[in-house]
């Protein structure tokens, strides 16, 4: 009796051991995933920032890649669930989704404190991290600069039917459509619509809409700047033909459109997902902006962006509250006008 008892003491010692060494090794596991952030900002500039911070730091990061309003919609679908610790945008709208939801945690004063208030929402509970500014892409064999277009508005002319093409469907244009909502009105608005929808030729994505006025196809598109810088850094195989018009003058044009980074308060790892949104708008986070790949626009605090870029204060840029771009009104404007 007193051996069995002795095998079943042993038996259950060596269970419990393998539990501990399982549970161990799940939260080791867990452990080296780090923090999760989930970007929907180019791949390669998230992975830029995350090398960069990994090799400062130590800190693990895994990434998943996605978009804007993909990624928002999925968080908001989460709640308090969510794997991500860490949410990064190409544009504020979805960041503004997912704060509408009250599903981020405040950002460390020290990181706010790096980025200039033009850059960053007023309730601190995001910030922008990059910015880019839209543009008009000509063809320089058939648009001299006294044929270009004074204002975004003067797109929906019928004098520029057939002429020009945009992206309509993507994040990228509706946040310019959102900007422009908001600094014109809604009637405006849906009167550029009409005119988007009557003149433009659709495409799948600003860079396809730059191909296109490279090939001949259209005469001018409405993009984002840095899509032809980067050509431009390639072969300039899809951009040779293109020259970049800024509207500037406070037109809506000339809409400068802030890339955002924010921390969910339902992550387990607050100290480590502060540290990594404090280092992207630190010094070493801009520098990867002005040394990279992606032409973005830096925006922290006395950080330079490339020299290739046109000045974000020679832009003349309109001004724009970046927290409340309102993307259901825009989706639902853009789907009444037959858009998307």
């Amino acid at each position: 009796m007193t051996v069995a008892l002795n095998h079943f003491s042993h038996a259950l010692a060596l269970a419990a051991s393998l539990f501990a060494a399982t549970t161990l090794a799940g939260g080791a596991q867990a452990q080296d995933e780090g923090i999760v952030v989930y970007n929907a900002q180019h791949e390669s500039l998230g992975r830029e920032w995350i090398d960069a911070f990994t090799k400062e730091t130590g800190i693990k990061v895994t990434m998943r890649q996605g978009s804007d309003m993909q990624f928002a919609n999925q968080i908001i679908q989460e709640g308090d669930a969510s794997p991500a610790d860490v949410f990064l945008t190409e544009n504020s709208p979805a960041m503004t989704l997912v704060d509408g939801a009250g599903l981020f945690a405040p950002v460390d004063k020290e990181t706010l404190d790096q980025v200039p208030e033009q850059y960053r929402p007023a309730d601190g509970m995001w910030t922008g991290i990059a910015a880019r500014t839209t543009v008009f892409a000509y063809d320089k064999t058939k648009l001299t600069e006294d044929k270009l277009p004074k204002s975004l508005l003067d797109l929906a002319d019928p004098a520029w039917k057939g002429r020009w093409g945009a992206a309509p469907a993507g994040a990228d244009f509706q946040a310019i459509v959102a900007a422009l909502l908001q600094l014109k009105g809604e009637d405006a608005t849906k009167a550029w619509l009409k005119g988007l929808k009557d003149n433009a030729m659709p495409y799948k994505g600003n860079s396809v809409a730059m191909k296109a006025v490279n090939a001949g196809e259209v005469e001018g598109a409405v993009i984002y700047h840095y899509y032809w810088f980067g050509d431009q850094a390639k072969t300039g195989e899809n951009s040779k033909n293109v020259g970049l018009h800024y509207f500037k003058n406070q037109d809506p044009g000339a809409f400068v459109s802030v890339s955002g980074g924010g921390i969910l308060k339902s992550t387990q790892h607050m100290k480590e997902a502060q540290a990594f949104l404090k280092f992207i708008t630190g010094k070493a986070g801009q520098a990867v902006l002005k040394d990279g790949t992606s032409y973005e626009y830096a925006v922290g605090k006395d950080a330079p962006s490339n020299d290739k870029l046109v000045p974000l204060s020679d832009l003349n840029a309109p001004k724009v509250e970046a927290s409340t771009l309102d993307s259901k009104k825009v989706v639902e404007l853009m789907t009444a006008a037959g858009l998307i």
